[in-house]
């Protein structure tokens, strides 16, 4: 029996037809800037989202932290959400190692940021205050497609007072297969989400399947300074075109089958809705959340590993769905569930 994993859709294996790509792709130096294949992901996903420039980085995690420290400086503030991952889940490492400090803000139950918690973080020209130079965003978050509007409207605010502005677009091409009405819309949707944006940071180790490897997007400028800290950050690779292959075959083939990711995370819902006791959250694109008696959560985890499923534990349970998971894994992890909750 095959082990069925919803710890998060990073767990995602190269398909062999990705495997091959990598193998296939024609190698140079990244650090010298001469890799063939380096340079065909960063010109293509800059020319299809519509920037100046791009960089290629072994991780999201220092994607998004050479994006903070190119715009932002020792001393200066960037606003963030409460819940993102810039500020939540990366190790405080702008503060560590950029010295800028984060000013989180409650994030709005859709995943936005308000906009008059925004207005309200912003310092005054002040030598009291740090200087608040950025806003960041995160689409999607927890699952959650930001609502274009207010997107919009928190650039908006941002350029009126003078702030850059960055997305951690982790899981953005979930954001733009939920929201694009349909195939042949993709495109202009996915230019739409990203328009605005200082700088964009896409993963593609996540719903795109690749084994590792996200890029940044921004204007020349700001690429020539993130070039200067992802070096400072160990983030130069060698023949790294073998990693940035796997991203191009996925943005070329693993897009739009993203909504099978998200139409299996909606049959998971309805299965687990039917069991009685249960509380589902979702789904949100990729993930559904399930709310665990926290007494109970130790026996389910090792339930399910029992049964060859894994998940995270926690008592807001997230379960992720991705490329390594069909219809047939989605009814046996519900009736794992049914069979564990059984009265």
């Amino acid at each position: 029996m095959s082990t069925l994993d919803f710890r998060s859709d990073t767990v995602t294996l190269p398909t062999p037809a990705m495997r091959a790509a990598m193998m296939e792709a024609p190698l140079g130096d990244d650090v010298f800037g001469d890799d063939p294949t380096v340079i065909a992901l960063q010109d293509s996903l800059a020319a299809r989202l519509g920037f100046a420039a791009a960089l290629f980085c072994p991780t999201g995690t220092q994607s998004n932290l050479c994006a903070l420290m190119a715009h932002c400086g020792r001393g200066d503030e960037y606003l963030v959400g409460q819940d993102a991952h810039t500020y939540k889940y990366e190790g405080g490492g702008a503060a560590v190692l950029g010295s800028i400090q984060p000013q989180p803000l409650e994030n709005a139950p859709d995943g936005s940021v308000p906009l008059d918690k925004i207005a309200a973080a912003i310092k005054p020209d002040d030598p009291h205050f740090a200087r608040t130079r950025l806003l960041t965003l995160e689409n999607t978050i927890g699952g959650k497609v930001l609502p274009p509007d207010s997107v919009q409207a928190s650039l908006a605010l941002a350029r009126h007072h003078g702030l850059a502005t960055h997305l951690d677009g982790a899981r953005f091409f979930n954001a733009a297969v939920a929201s694009a009405p349909s195939s042949a819309d993709l495109p202009a949707t996915e230019r739409r989400l990203a328009e605005n944006f200082d700088s964009v940071s896409i993963c593609l180790s996540k719903g795109l399947g690749a084994p590792a490897g996200s890029v940044l997007l921004g204007s020349r400028d700001l690429i020539r300074r993130a070039l200067r800290i992802r070096k400072m950050l160990g983030g130069g690779m060698r023949q790294s075109g073998f990693l940035a292959a796997a991203g191009l075959y996925a943005l070329e083939h693993h897009v739009a089958r993203l909504g099978d990711d998200h139409r299996h995370a909606s049959l998971l819902a309805d299965l687990l809705r039917a069991i009685p006791g249960l509380t589902i959250a979702g789904p949100h694109t990729n993930m559904v959340f399930v709310a665990i008696p926290p007494e109970r959560l130790a026996l389910l985890t090792a339930f399910l590993k029992q049964q060859d499923i894994l998940i995270a534990p926690s008592p807001r349970l997230r379960l992720v769905t991705h490329l390594g998971l069909d219809a047939a894994a989605i009814h046996r992890a519900a009736q794992a569930f049914a069979d564990f909750f059984r009265p």
